[in-house]
């Protein structure tokens, strides 16, 4: 029988992606923290920026440049709308694309949702050594998301895998 791994706490940072939240409506953001906490995780930042490429690409520039800053969730902004551009700011920030990621958490979303997670835009991916996650807005997609796809891979005591175990390689050439 193996030995039972021990947890390792993160450094997460959680972004809103949104022309009308503020810290006082941000239940997207607030859960997504309220998991990071309750999951043992730090909440290294938390920041609201509005649903335009450049903010959202200068706030996640920011953190994934610091090695300190493990993992990224944004909430919001990953839509099919003309001001819905997470995904665009993002994209150019992976070095690698996780597309499992995508289509588990539509998959799992299709139970609630049924035809309505076509239109979710939600990724993940690797950059510069950050894992970062691009949530919906909505509390319930988070939740999902967290819940059932990014909790147990950011839990080092997950097997047969898990993200955290890779977290030393990533910035391998």
């Amino acid at each position: 029988m193996a030995a039972e791994r021990a947890f390792i706490p993160l450094q997460i940072a959680v972004l809103t992606v949104s022309d009308s939240r503020t810290a006082q409506n941000d239940t997207s953001g607030q859960l997504l923290a309220q998991r990071v906490l309750a999951g043992g995780h730090q909440v290294y930042a938390q920041r609201i920026v509005p649903d335009d490429i450049y903010r959202i690409r200068e706030a996640l520039s920011i953190w994934i440049a610091d090695p300190a800053c493990a993992v990224v969730l944004t909430t919001g902004g990953t839509g099919v709308t003309g001001r819905d551009g997470t995904p665009e700011a993002a994209l150019v920030l992976f070095d690698k694309t996780i597309e499992g990621f995508g289509e588990m958490f539509r998959s799992l979303s299709y139970a609630q949702i049924k035809t309505s997670t076509l239109q979710s835009r939600a990724l993940a991916g690797v950059a510069n050594g950050t894992y970062l996650f691009c949530l919906p807005g909505s509390p319930n997609a988070c939740a999902t998301a967290w819940d059932l796809l990014i909790s147990e891979q950011l839990d080092y005591r997950t097997r047969p895998c898990n993200l955290v175990e890779l977290m030393p390689r990533l910035l391998e050439r």
